[in-house]
């Protein structure tokens, strides 16, 4: 084939090396032959592919030795050649005849290739229970490669990725940049009167747009913006209608930065008109519980200890949040940008290590009304955690 023009890699093949030891100490571990890779995050972490492909069925080989190799839809080996820090003998395309078929499925051709490798026997980890990975797929493997049996490692290389590389914090830090900007751009234009669809279109403006000041641009985010009004906000996850914005309502903004695929949530609440009594009660118990929950958010503690020292002072002004409060984040791709991995919740005994990187999520849907004022955090290896974003915490009241 012609000579490739790459585009940049995200890390060096050093650590992609290093990634592809630590998997292969735990496959060892645990037994396996072979994991099979569903999930567009692990992909990318693993082989550093990036395409939206993922509407169609593709995934990424660990076997016993040797690189990963990519496997997916063959226009699509193209986009992986150029991507991936493997060479192009380590990708595999799937004729088209093969996509959205009733009569064949990508993974009788999978299987096939694997047994050329010699990879269609011993013990197959599967992403059981991810979005990607259909129950077809799942028995066209099975009937594909009947002397292999097939363990469930769902989150497998999610747990991988929980401690987050120094370029992994720096890619971090640049999202962050991007949801500040981000957020000053509502704050600037949101106002009585502004439709809703109008103010989505500078949000994600200010979210793609290139910045001369920090030198780069940013991606699209795995979740749209989040933008409920009034009553509607007793609902997280609603987004945006094409009507004006009214007086007298509180909109939370549940926005990220994304750069490089990695994502920095961030939420603020915006009154247009005079907050409620019951709001403004409500916002000084979260604010008090998120200081109390930062201050627990140190290396060596659990992951339900931030949430008890956030719970219990809401409840100490008699608010119950039957919902975590928070998530690991990082590398992500639609429809969630969580890591699917750790939440902050009671019960959740998961030692707290550096380089750990979470969406403190300490948002309130109540009957009639929400609010939402988050951080997102790197747990650090001394002290206070990392708290990515510069944004008052503070509604933002505009009469």
């Amino acid at each position: 084939m012609p000579e490739l023009q790459r585009t940049p890699e995200r890390y060096t093949t050093e650590e992609y090396e290093a990634r592809l030891e630590k998997i292969r100490a735990r496959m060892e571990r645990e037994g396996l032959d072979l994991l099979i890779l569903s999930d567009p995050s692990n992909m990318a972490w693993v082989a550093g592919y990036g395409g939206w492909s993922f509407y169609v069925h593709q995934c990424v080989l660990v076997g016993p030795d040797g690189p990963p190799v990519w496997y997916g839809r063959g226009q699509d080996a193209n986009g992986a050649y150029r991507t991936v820090w493997m060479e192009p003998e380590y990708v595999i395309g799937y004729p088209d005849h093969y996509v959205q078929s009733t009569e064949r499925h990508p993974m009788d051709y999978l299987c096939a290739k694997l047994a050329e490798r010699g990879w269609d026997k011993g013990t197959v980890g599967v992403e059981m229970d991810n979005y990607w990975f259909s129950a077809r797929a799942y028995e066209r493997l099975q009937s594909g490669l009947p002397n292999a049996k097939f363990k469930d490692t769902t989150g497998f290389i999610n747990w991988q990725r929980a401690v987050k590389s120094e370029k992994e914090l720096d890619y971090m830090r640049q999202a962050a940049r991007i949801v500040e900007r981000m957020h000053h751009r509502i704050a600037d234009k949101v106002e009585v009167g502004i439709r809703k669809c109008d103010l989505v279109a500078e949000i994600y403006d200010a979210g793609l747009r290139y910045d001369e000041w920090y030198g780069h641009g940013g991606d699209y985010p795995a979740i749209v913006p989040l933008l409920p009004s009034g009553p509607d906000a007793a609902a997280p996850h609603l987004t945006w209608d094409d009507l004006p914005m009214k007086p007298d309502e509180g909109t939370f903004f549940e926005i990220a930065g994304c750069y490089q695929r990695y994502h920095v949530p961030l939420s603020r609440t915006i009154y247009l008109g005079n907050p409620p009594q019951e709001i403004l009660d409500a916002e000084k118990a979260v604010l008090e519980g998120m200081d109390a929950g930062l201050e627990a958010a140190r290396a060596g503690n659990l992951c339900e200890d931030i949430a008890k020292a956030f719970f219990g002072t809401l409840e100490k002004y008699g608010i119950e949040k039957d919902n975590r409060a928070g998530y690991s984040i990082g590398l992500s791709y639609p429809p969630d940008w969580g890591e699917r991995t750790m939440s902050i919740r009671r019960g959740d005994k998961t030692v707290l290590q550096p380089g750990m990187t979470f969406h403190f999520m300490t948002g309130l849907w109540m009957e009639n009304w929400g609010y939402e004022t988050t951080e997102s955090i790197a747990i650090t290896a001394d002290g206070a955690p990392e708290v990515f974003c510069d944004i008052p915490r503070k509604m933002l009241i505009k009469a």
